[in-house]
C-alpha cells in the first residue's frame, strides 16, 4: 500500500472531477473521526495492487503494521488500474459518487431492473434528469426513491433528451449495484 503518484493521482482525480465537479475538494477535505483513540483526520487515497483505496489517514496508519501480503485492502475500494494504466471506477465507489454528483438521472421504477443487469438507459426509461447535464458528463443513476442504482456517462445534453426518439440511448452504463450479484463468484 502506498500513496498515488502524480500521475496515477492526476487520473483518479479527473475521472471523479467528471462525476462530482468542485465538489471533488469534499471527497478528502471532510474529518474523519476513527478508532479509540478518536483523534480527528482526513481522508486519502491509497494504491495496493493494482486498486486504489479511499480510507480515512488513521486508518492508513493502523494498517501500516500489517505486511503487504497480507494486507487485503484498506477503506472502501473506489476503482483500479488496468494493466494499460486506465484507471475505471467501479461499483464500490457508487456511495462516495451519489453523496457529492453534480448530475442525476432518475429512473421509472419499472425500468430500473434492466439498468442494474447492465443496460444502458434509453430515453423511455427516464423520468427526471438535471437540467444542466451535457454530453459526456458523468450522471449518478437513481430510483425515483432517491436510491443510487449506479452512474454512467451522459450519451446526450439534457436538451437533447427532449427531442430524442424513446429508444435512444441517454446514458451509458459503467458500473451499478447489480454488479455485486454479478461478481459474486469472483468476490468469494
Amino acid at each position: 500500500m502506498r500513496p498515488l503518484d502524480e500521475k496515477e493521482t492526476t487520473q483518479v482525480f479527473e475521472k471523479l472531477f467528471k462525476f462530482t465537479g468542485p465538489n471533488l475538494k469534499h471527497l478528502l477535505d471532510r474529518p474523519a473521526v476513527q478508532g479509540p483513540d478518536a483523534e480527528p483526520g482526513r481522508y486519502c487515497l491509497r494504491l495496493h495492487r493494482n486498486r486504489v483505496d479511499y480510507a480515512s489517514e488513521a486508518l492508513v496508519r493502523r494498517a501500516t503494521a500489517v505486511s503487504r501480503p497480507r494486507l487485503a485492502g484498506v477503506g472502501t475500494p473506489i476503482g483500479r488500474f488496468t494493466h494499460h494504466g486506465a484507471f475505471h471506477l467501479t461499483a464500490h465507489a457508487l456511495d462516495l459518487l451519489a453523496a457529492h454528483a453534480r448530475r442525476r438521472v432518475w429512473l421509472k421504477p419499472d425500468t430500473e431492473r434492466s439498468f442494474l443487469f447492465g443496460s444502458s438507459v434509453p430515453k423511455s426509461s427516464l423520468a427526471r434528469v438535471t437540467e444542466n447535464a451535457k454530453a459526456g458528463d458523468g450522471v449518478v443513476v437513481m430510483s425515483m426513491a432517491d436510491v443510487p442504482l449506479g452512474f454512467g456517462i451522459a450519451a446526450r445534453s439534457a436538451q437533447d433528451c427532449r427531442k430524442a426518439d424513446t429508444s435512444a440511448v441517454v446514458v451509458l452504463h459503467q458500473a451499478g449495484a447489480g454488479e455485486y450479484l454479478r461478481e459474486e463468484e469472483e468476490l468469494m
